[in-house]
């Protein structure tokens, strides 16, 4: 009952106004559904076609073209242009997509609300009302204990995981029935076999925090920049982006450092202003998050997942983590990782650690050490270029 009191705290009029639309998208979906019987429906983010969707979709399109399969998206997104070539695309959020969406005999989704409506669709899925099959490929490797994915919550038929670890841990504590969790690798993985490095290119991919970001009745709400920034989030990344010591490191060694917030944090990029020209402030309508994780030689990072993806590419890190409790209180609870003894680079607290870790990096040419190394070749066993492949076979058979 928790998790529904928490639904219902953010229902809003745009929630409300989806149960129209769901009812009378009921009878042209019965009719879509005689027609096209096996129909997948594939979709991430309101406005993204970058993460595992996205490769999956293509992957369909490319080898299975037998499969009847549409990509749901904004058609006002940068990343349209993306997936309109592929095959059938459909407008996020439309009528059309709560058509589809119930005629589906397949939904899948790197989103868990990657869906025409998540208030409305997360009725429909976990009490039953839905009955079509679920494909989770998740967003990320999981890392934290996030009780909204247990199985009670999601009802998913398939759970993607990308690390053997992360598959034992969500196997043995998230209440999945028998062999609805596999360790199929994701499927953006397939993409991070074949890339070249800028050896002084240094990426800092902050993650989001919940109190700020999606704010509910319960919380601060953050719109007024004025509040955001007396958070600790905002002070220690621009302290951090204005470092005088960071800014020597950048120019004795020569190198470039690109700053990318989490998209959840996006709308408060113009408040970040680094000291250095060497310092570069990306806007992700304009930059491609994979194609940045292939070419940087160095990751800096607090709590994303995104550094899983570089760890996967077996390239060295460091962890700025300056608000861990409140973190774990706040959002994410402790997990199987422990960034200390699991993590792929060292961990750092405090600005003045950040400094020193970057500087004896850069002074050793951005080289991984050989034991973060070694934890990143144990930590995924699976090491090829045919995520897709599995991904597509496993939601073949569910």
């Amino acid at each position: 009952m928790g998790d529904l009191r928490e639904k219902l705290d953010r229902v809003n009029i745009k929630d409300l106004l989806a149960i129209p639309q769901f009812i009378c998208a009921i009878p042209f979906a019965t009719l879509l559904k005689r027609k096209r019987k096996d129909m997948w429906l594939i979709c991430e983010d309101y406005n993204e076609a970058r993460d595992n969707g996205f490769w999956l979709y293509r992957y369909i399109r490319q080898n299975h073209k037998e499969q009847d399969v549409v990509y749901a998206i904004n058609k006002k997104s940068v990343d349209y242009k993306k997936v309109v070539g592929l095959g059938e695309v459909i407008q996020y959020g439309s009528f059309k997509h709560w058509i589809y969406y119930l005629a589906a005999s397949k939904n899948i989704s790197s989103q868990k609300g990657g869906k025409p409506n998540a208030a409305v669709c997360y009725l429909l899925e976990v009490y039953g009302i839905l009955k079509n099959k679920r494909a989770f490929l998740q967003h990320g490797v999981i890392c934290s204990d996030m009780p909204w994915c247990y199985y009670k919550n999601t009802k998913m038929r398939l759970f993607v995981c990308g690390a053997q670890k992360e598959y034992e841990f969500i196997r043995d504590t998230y209440g999945y029935p028998k062999n609805y969790v596999k360790y199929l690798g994701l499927t953006r993985f397939d993409g991070l076999h074949d890339f070249k490095v800028k050896e002084n290119q240094i990426l800092v991919m902050p993650s989001w925090r919940e109190w700020i970001a999606t704010p509910t009745s319960k919380s601060k709400n953050f719109d007024d920049v004025s509040d955001f920034k007396k958070t600790e989030y905002y002070q220690q990344w621009n302290n951090f982006l204005n470092s005088e010591k960071i800014k020597e490191t950048l120019e004795k060694h020569n190198l470039q450092m690109i700053f990318y917030p989490h998209r959840n944090m996006q709308k408060y990029l113009k408040e970040f202003h680094p000291k250095s020209d060497r310092i570069t402030i990306a806007d992700w309508r304009k930059y491609d998050v994979q194609g940045l994780l292939k070419e940087s030689a160095f990751l800096i990072t607090d709590l994303s997942s995104i550094f899983m993806d570089f760890g996967y590419m077996r390239k060295p890190m460091l962890y700025f983590q300056f608000d861990m409790k409140k973190f774990r209180e706040g959002q994410y609870q402790q997990g199987y990782f422990e960034y200390k003894r699991d993590g792929f680079g060292p961990v750092c607290e405090k600005l003045e650690e950040v400094e020193q870790e970057l500087e004896k990096a850069a002074a050793n040419q951005l080289q991984n050490d050989v034991e973060y190394l070694r934890r990143e070749e144990v930590f995924f066993p699976l090491w090829d270029s045919d995520n897709c492949k599995r991904n597509y076979e496993a939601i073949k058979e569910i």
